[in-house]
C-alpha cells in the first residue's frame, strides 16, 4: 500500500531519547457521487473518516469493517480497496510514553446509502459523534474553517482534512 505522508507534530523537535508508543488504526472511505460517509464530532467541531484502533492481532480489513459498522451502522460493505497509509508522530499525554506513532491504513469501499444502528463507545457518545453523508467539498470547507478559527479542534483534523482533499482529487 502506498505511503501518503508522514506528519510530525510541530511540538516534536526530535525523537532521540523519547519513549514512543505505536498505534495501528484503520479507516474507511465510502463515497457516493460527491457525498462521503463521515463522522461529525460535536466536541471537536469537525468531520472525520470512520475508523479507529486495531485490536491486538486483528486483521486490518476486518478492523476497518468492524469500525465502520460500529461507528456508522454501514451495511453491505464491499468492493474494499487499499487507498494508502498516513503515518504521524504526535505528543502523547499519558505516563507510558512521550510520543504516539500512529499508522492509519485507509481503504475505500462501497456501502448501502441507508445506515443501520450504531454502537458507539461512551467517549464517542460524550463527544457527540454522529454518522452523516455529506458533500465532500462542504466537509473540507467546514474542517478548514474549524482549523482556522476553533480553539477546541482535535489533533486529527489536519490528517482528516488532508485525506479529504486527496479523496476529492482521486476518487470523485
Amino acid at each position: 500500500m502506498r505511503q501518503i505522508t508522514t506528519a510530525v507534530h510541530p511540538d516534536i523537535k526530535h525523537l532521540d531519547d523519547k519513549k514512543i508508543i505505536k498505534r495501528n488504526a484503520t479507516r474507511a472511505i465510502a463515497v457516493d457521487g460527491e457525498d462521503i460517509l463521515l463522522l461529525f464530532t460535536e466536541r471537536y467541531h469537525d468531520y472525520s473518516l470512520p475508523g479507529g484502533g486495531l485490536d491486538d492481532g486483528e486483521d486490518v480489513i476486518a478492523g476497518m469493517v468492524r469500525e465502520l459498522e460500529e461507528e456508522t451502522g454501514a451495511k453491505n460493505i464491499h468492493a474494499i480497496k487499499p487507498f494508502g497509509i498516513y503515518e504521524e508522530f504526535r505528543p502523547w499525554y499519558k505516563d507510558d510514553a512521550d510520543i504516539m506513532h500512529m499508522i492509519s491504513y485507509y481503504y475505500s469501499c462501497k456501502v448501502d446509502r441507508e445506515l443501520g444502528t450504531t454502537s458507539y463507545e461512551d467517549y464517542e457518545i460524550k463527544n457527540g459523534m454522529k454518522a452523516v453523508w455529506i458533500n465532500i467539498h462542504e466537509a473540507i470547507a467546514f474542517n478548514e474553517k474549524t482549523i482556522a478559527e476553533s480553539d477546541k479542534k482535535g489533533m486529527s483534523i489536519e490528517r482528516e482534512t488532508h485525506l479529504l482533499h486527496l479523496i476529492a482529487k482521486e476518487l470523485l
